[in-house]
């Protein structure tokens, strides 16, 4: 493949970005219990990682119309890194949703759905970094795969918690809060999935 500009270093960068944010929200819904500041340094931290991500975003997209050779269609690397910025949006998204709502406690089924991002997120950065040859082909679609399975998963999770909240909880504020958490969670893979699905093409085209 062509290796005008540094496009897969910059794929690599801000996949990289989504990874560290997805745990870090991960570690801030497993330990829910702590004080309001300790929540914020969560949501700083993210908001640090996102706004870098944001940069890595600019930086590619300066590259896209510099480039005369690119190595992928231009419509590929838009759509890549643009929805590589979205999964960081939506995590931040999450964190500060449960910031900000002063959600005092996690439920099982929102760490589960974190989790489950976190899994994606994962696979998404391992399929991206061998996007770079075509050869890896096979093992970039069984990644893709995964992460389907993986949002299907979290399609389940969600039904099953909805279903779980608005059965049991009393209180129609909480009900209100866990509902956009839940959401914004299932969200982070849907978005997994169309990363997963530009890849697929990118790959199908190219094999």
């Amino acid at each position: 493949m062509p290796k005008e500009g540094k496009f897969f270093d910059l794929f690599n960068s801000h996949v990289e970005q989504v990874v560290l944010a997805s745990r870090e929200l991960v570690s801030m819904l497993t330990v829910r219990n702590e004080s309001d500041e300790q929540a914020a340094k969560h949501c700083e931290t993210i908001y640090a990682i996102e706004t870098r991500g944001d940069e890595i975003a600019r930086e590619t997209m300066q590259q896209l119309h510099k480039s005369f050779i690119t190595p992928l269609e231009r419509e590929e690397i838009h759509q890549l890194i643009t929805w590589l910025d979205e999964t960081l949006d939506l995590i931040e998204d999450v964190a500060y949703t449960v910031s900000l709502y002063n959600v005092s406690h996690i439920t099982e089924e929102a760490i589960s759905l974190g989790k489950l991002g976190l899994a994606c997120c994962e696979r998404m950065r391992d399929a991206v970094v061998l996007l770079s040859s075509m050869d890896n082909g096979p093992q970039i679609l069984k990644l893709c795969q995964e992460i389907d399975a993986l949002e299907s998963e979290a399609d389940r999770e969600m039904r099953g918690a909805m279903s779980k909240l608005f059965r049991e909880e009393p209180d129609v504020r909480e009900l209100i809060k866990f509902k956009s958490v839940y959401e914004l969670l299932e969200s982070v893979t849907d978005r997994c999935e169309d990363v997963a699905d530009i890849i697929e093409g990118i790959v199908l085209e190219n094999s």
